[in-house]
């Protein structure tokens, strides 16, 4: 088979856009792509500019493009289904909440803004906040768009330093780059100032404090002046073993919703999974 002819067979889904011969791959692709407004301008004005490996080039990009948008829409077909399969719609407030407009409006704003696509772990805390959200009602629904906000502004270390101190409450700085297993680095290092940065993060997002002794009614109490001059020529450390963190409320009702995986209460199988038993 000649090249034209491998051309013209080429399928014209996701993943494999169309090229046509004497340099209109232009053409072929508004094709594919004839429900975006923005694209046959773009093409109508590089008619007269770009050669055949232009136009290949943007076939390859748009390509890929189309790939990236199809890739999410499974996973947001994924993501509903497994929150449905935790959820036991045999009860009556359940199966209200579901489709109450409140509830509408947190998966719309999820699936809008999709604050998801950096990794597979933040897919899975998504899916266990809605599914908390959809099952109980043990914090508004202003405090659960807070934590949806949250998945799209803190990456995976953050989580992991969350995780960490909600398992060792008191936990130092120091300590907390231990057990997530950093590499010791000096204080004028870059993955130093990281750590402090990502420490002030969760600290003025009110997520994490430094730990604080409380009264029997539950009022913070204020801890002792330190006297001038401690006689340390240094500056505090990145990774001091002193102050101890531990998470605020917010912070203890985010790894409820984020990190406490619902069981499903049905089996399900995706397609991939019958196709791989039926090979």
């Amino acid at each position: 088979m000649s090249n034209d002819e491998a051309s013209e067979e080429r399928s014209e889904g996701i993943g494999d856009l169309p090229v046509s011969k004497g340099g209109k791959a232009g053409r072929a692709v508004l094709n594919a792509m004839g429900s975006i407004p923005f694209a046959g301008g773009l093409f109508s004005a590089a008619a007269g500019y770009w050669g055949e490996n232009e136009e290949a080039r943007a076939n390859e990009f748009l390509r890929n493009w189309l790939q990236m948008l199809h890739d999410e829409i499974e996973e947001k077909q994924k993501t509903i289904i497994e929150i449905i399969s935790r959820l036991d719609l045999h009860d009556d407030e359940i199966s209200e909440r579901i489709t109450s407009e409140s509830f509408q409006s947190l998966l719309k704003k999820s699936f809008r803004e999709w604050p998801v696509a950096e990794s597979e772990e933040k897919r899975v805390y998504l899916r266990n906040v809605l599914s908390h959200a959809a099952s109980s009602r043990l914090t508004s629904d202003d405090v659960v768009r807070l934590f949806i906000d949250w998945l799209g502004t803190y990456s995976p270390f953050h989580f992991e330093v969350i995780g960490t101190i909600y398992n060792s409450k008191g936990i130092s700085r120091g300590e907390i780059w231990q057990k997530v297993g950093r590499e010791e680095v000096s204080e004028d290092s870059a993955d130093a100032d990281l750590f402090k940065l990502l420490v002030r993060h969760l600290s003025m997002g009110g997520i994490i404090r430094q730990h604080r002794e409380v009264d029997y009614h539950g009022n913070f109490i204020k801890k002792p002046s330190r006297g001038r001059g401690s006689g340390s020529s240094t500056m505090k450390s990145a990774f001091d073993f002193e102050e101890g963190y531990e998470l605020t409320a917010l912070g203890e009702q985010f790894v409820h919703y984020a990190m406490t995986e619902l069981p499903p209460k049905i089996e399900f199988r995706s397609s991939d999974d019958f196709n791989g038993s039926s090979q």
